[in-house]
């Protein structure tokens, strides 16, 4: 069964080339455009990996991270932050609130399917990549 991944980014450009990947590389692939529709698609979906952008409308990515390490039927979850603020503070807000990666744009998409693969546990890449 593919892995769930959630795709939580305000900008169309980003989404759809996110989709796009996952997609190619056999991830069953799920979107939100803010923060609380994301933890709607947790709550509704309960994806295996997050892919959280950090800026916003309606909840920030550090407050929707902050929101999902609060429940403990969603610690299992993996959280990757991505972010063009890529300066050490904003790094470590995203780390210290519970996430397991930031990842700072731009970004290689071979890079991100590591760590995706990595926090999965999968040391090879799914099946169609």
């Amino acid at each position: 069964m593919a892995k769930k991944i959630l795709i939580v980014d305000d900008e169309p450009n980003i989404v759809t080339a996110l989709e796009y990947l996952l997609q190619k590389s056999g991830y069953e692939v799920l979107l939100a455009r803010d923060g609380d529709a994301a933890l709607k698609q947790v709550e509704t979906h309960r994806p295996d990996l997050v892919l959280l952008d950090v800026m916003m409308s309606l909840k920030s990515g550090y407050e929707v991270c902050e929101r999902m390490r609060e429940r403990p039927d969603w610690q299992d979850i993996k959280i990757i932050m991505l972010s063009a603020k890529g300066r050490e503070a904003e790094v470590s807000k995203g780390l210290s609130l519970g996430a397991d990666s930031y990842v700072t744009k731009p970004f290689s998409n071979q890079e991100l399917l590591a760590r995706i693969g990595a926090l999965l546990g999968q040391a090879e890449k799914p099946r169609g990549a």
